[in-house]
């Protein structure tokens, strides 16, 4: 339970307003003239906290700024400090403060996902939320380090990664098994239990415990080579051998139980890095790094930031080892604990193989943060240098470009990346499936896409783009120009980027509007440079959007084509028959013996399967 009371911009006065607050938990808003949320903040005691922003001798920068630019505030009363700390969460996520610590908090980590309801399990990429029934081994910090981490495991235990529709209906082995990635159990190459002998190999290399797994392939080996069974022993051998390759690369290692995730910050010029090293049973998965936006903030404000962002939506291992103190780490651990269901310790004073991996993880973050550092600096030289290629006023701090791909016309998709001072903000990328216009006609393919985007940047859902660019020449701009004059948007430079006669890179040429000469900027230009980063990555979006869209196509299944034939009737057909072609086989005699199906669905079935006969 919780109340909430505010004093109004007008009549607000600090002493006053610090006068009626309680000594209570709470959480307190700091607003602007516009009511707009400067700051979100918790506190133990609201009366002592709030009034320590207006003491004279508080003259942090932060908090000089802060109180500078409030007009209003607004406090809510919680019952607890836990309490407290989850509506400052939700308050943070929902309107992202200018002054709070805000985590662009957008990354899905991937796992590996082993289905262990099935008679052969299947070892696979997965991402998403794990309520479907199998054992999970992560999360791993990209999707290359899931793939490395399956394809080794292939090679070594040749456990299948096909889903089970196409394992259902194999008749003989696939390329898996010719290249030794797979045993073949779908066509009964191995038996159930020297698969499963298999499967829990590999549960036990992802869970650390590889010792067992050399003891037992050692053991194995000599028995087979006792018996005489020489090429068992030579493929126990060579597996052996794979194992201590994956041993050998897995330099961080520790206790086979051990979970824990190591957070560590660097800061330069008022720009903070944060690295997170994930290590799963004793080994580490890798790491990924986040760049929290974080106005004055402290180092130590950030870290308490992230750790209280990145964990109160995400499962915690039972250790989170950071790099310094903060103050709120007892709370964070009660709320994760409570939570999760299991307990959660957050350390900083750690020694061995921690300190080593803190350390790690710090030069993670630094060198990222050295990394954005110099690649923002060539962005923002390339946007000056825009500046004056185009003409501009003042250098470009938002550029939008489009393009179009498609097939002889079908699967029309559209892409719009977005790049900033900061190089590509892929979050804000969009896909356009095009439809309702002539196979092949780009032109209108380009009008309905950004007609789609900019009724929503003339609505204010999306920021406007100083700088339009259209991967095409005078049609395709031609096309943008009209579009944006009929929704009435204003004070974008458009450019076409069209390509050269060669069609070779450096040779492009350059249609601003209102132009009736292409602009040829020099091929060790840094903004043709930009324009080509930009372009191409518009293309790489718009080209794989459009093969997604071919390849779902080309992929459905046929049943999926015939009306009145849903999911469940069409599991019932699969069940029945064991696969496509069984029910390819039947008649209709026999699809009226399904269940749900009745005659006249049997009919069209089997009409629909046979087209005329």
């Amino acid at each position: 339970m919780s109340t909430e009371f505010s004093i109004p911009a007008e009549r607000f006065d600090a002493k006053v307003f610090v006068d009626t607050l309680p000594g209570r938990p709470g959480i307190y808003r700091m607003l602007d003239s516009g009511g707009q949320i400067l700051y979100v903040g918790k506190a133990r005691n609201l009366k002592s906290r709030v009034a320590s922003y207006f003491q004279p001798s508080n003259v942090q920068p932060k908090v000089q700024a802060l109180i500078a630019k409030t007009a209003s505030m607004e406090v809510t009363i919680t019952n607890s400090d836990t309490e407290a700390l989850l509506i400052e969460y939700n308050l943070i996520k929902k309107h992202r403060p200018r002054f709070n610590v805000v985590l662009r908090d957008d990354k899905s980590f991937p796992y590996l996902h082993l289905e262990t309801q099935h008679e052969f399990p299947r070892l696979s990429f997965y991402r998403g939320s794990r309520k479907e029934p199998g054992k999970y081994f992560g999360p791993y910090p990209s999707a290359g380090a899931v793939r490395d981490t399956l394809q080794q495991l292939q090679k070594l235990f040749r456990i299948r990664n096909c889903d089970d529709t196409y394992f259902a209906n194999r008749s003989r082995p696939c390329l898996q098994y010719q290249i030794q990635r797979c045993t073949a159990p779908c066509v009964g190459l191995v038996s159930k239990e020297h698969y499963a002998r298999d499967v829990g190999a590999a549960i036990k290399v992802l869970e650390g415990r590889n010792d067992e797994v050399s003891e037992d392939l050692g053991r194995r080996m000599e028995a087979a080579a006792g018996r005489l069974d020489f090429e068992e022993a030579a493929t126990l051998r060579d597996q052996l051998a794979k194992l201590k390759v994956i041993q050998a690369q897995q330099i961080v290692t520790a206790g086979a139980d051990h979970d824990a995730d190591v957070i560590a910050i660097a800061a330069a010029n008022g720009e903070y890095c944060v690295a997170l090293m994930f290590v799963r049973a004793g080994r580490s998965l890798g790491s990924t790094t986040f760049f929290p936006k974080a106005l004055l903030a402290e180092p130590q404000e950030v870290l308490s930031a992230f750790v209280m962002q990145y964990y109160l939506e995400r499962d915690a291992p039972a250790e989170i080892i950071v790099e310094q103190d903060f103050d709120e780490m007892p709370l964070l651990e009660s709320a994760l604990g409570g939570r999760l269901g299991h307990k959660v310790r957050i350390c900083s004073s750690v020694r061995g193989i921690r300190a080593r991996w803190l350390e790690m993880t710090h030069n993670n973050a630094e060198q990222a943060l050295t990394m954005r550092r110099l690649a923002r600096a060539g962005i923002e030289s390339s946007l000056e240098d825009l500046r004056e290629a185009f003409d501009l006023a003042e250098a470009p701090n938002r550029l939008e470009c489009f393009d179009i791909s498609h097939t002889g016309g079908t699967d029309t998709v559209a892409s719009c990346v977005v790049f900033g001072v900061e190089g590509p903000l892929k979050s804000e990328y969009r896909r356009f499936n095009i439809s309702g216009i002539e196979p092949g006609d780009d032109y209108a393919a380009m009008y309905q896409a950004l007609t789609r985007r900019y009724k929503r940047v003339r609505e204010g859902e999306f920021i406007k783009p100083d700088v339009l660019l259209i991967d095409g020449g005078k049609g395709q701009l031609a096309e943008a120009a009209k579009v944006l004059e009929e929704l009435g948007v204003e004070g974008i430079t458009l450019v076409g980027v069209a390509k050269g006669a060669d069609r070779r890179a450096g040779q492009e040429q350059l249609f601003l509007l209102g132009e009736s000469t292409p602009t040829i900027l020099p091929p060790d230009s840094r903004a043709l440079h930009l324009v080509q980063r930009v372009r191409d990555e518009a293309h790489r979006f718009a080209i794989s959007g459009h093969r997604r869209k071919r390849a779902k196509r080309h992929s459905q299944s046929i049943l999926e084509t015939i009306p009145g034939l849903g999911p469940v009737k069409r599991r019932e057909l699969l069940k029945r028959f064991g696969g496509l072609q069984g029910i390819l086989r039947a008649g209709i005699e026999d699809f009226i013996q399904v269940r749900g199906l009745g005659r006249e669905l049997a009919q069209v079935v089997y009409e629909h399967l046979h087209p005329g006969r």
